[in-house]
């Protein structure tokens, strides 16, 4: 986990100028906006409206889900972004905790967000961290990741400005997605005009059901269709 501690201090030191880039919460960004929105609405559809932001940084995006109408609390590895959410949006939950370990129940939450806060997992911790939004999802439950995306068939590690960082194909993104108990079934790429030649990829997927002796069924739109 040393790359968790390098990314909780690299965090811790940049709270104040990281929560003054992102305080438009995306007025810049309409695609993402536009994800947010619809990942939103979907949430609302499905009844559960508890909704964790993880990697929520200053919670801006936690704020935006409330004021979209969802039930929703952000989580965070660094304690001084964790803090300073408190102070800034004082009537939501902020905590400090690691994605691979939520402090949630099983099945409990209709939606998670993961805006770019996957990005600085390692490709071999990435399977066991997208098992535990699966776990804390309940069954048709929502999970919209936003990462850098990339051509190729590897995830590319990168000098991001605050800790390194990796970019990954988006088709094999959606299959660790998949791989993990998810359904995937809406994405959009963008080319952000970034100075690193990334895409800006958003992908949307739903839990699927467990079913005897531990395996998935895909619950897609309109459709079960067994592993």
């Amino acid at each position: 986990m040393e790359h968790q501690d390098e990314t909780r201090a690299a965090y811790d030191g940049v709270v104040e100028l990281y929560a003054s880039l992102f305080a438009d919460r995306l007025e810049t960004q309409p695609f993402a906006r536009a994800m947010i929105g619809t990942f939103a609405e979907l949430v609302r559809g499905t009844g559960n409206l508890r909704t964790a932001d993880v990697g929520c940084g200053p919670g801006h995006l936690t704020a935006m889900l409330h004021e979209l109408g969802l039930d929703a609390f952000g989580l965070d590895l660094s304690p001084a972004m964790v803090d300073h959410a408190r102070r800034a949006h004082p009537a939501l939950r902020f905590d400090e905790a690691r994605m691979e370990a939520l402090p949630v129940e099983d099945g409990a939450l209709g939606g998670v967000l993961a805006h770019y806060s996957m990005i600085h997992t390692p490709p071999g911790e990435l399977p066991a961290l997208l098992a535990e939004q699966v776990r804390a999802l309940a069954p048709g439950g929502l999970l919209l990741v936003s990462f850098f995306g990339t051509d190729g068939s590897d995830p590319i590690r990168f000098d991001h400005k605050v800790t390194p960082a990796y970019s990954w194909p988006v088709n094999r993104f959606a299959e660790l997605l998949a791989d993990a108990g998810l359904v995937p079934f809406a994405r959009l790429l963008h080319d952000p005009a970034s100075e690193r030649g990334f895409l800006d990829a958003h992908v949307m997927a739903r839990r699927g059901q467990v079913v005897s002796g531990g395996s998935w069924n895909r619950l897609g739109v309109g459709e079960v269709v067994p592993r």
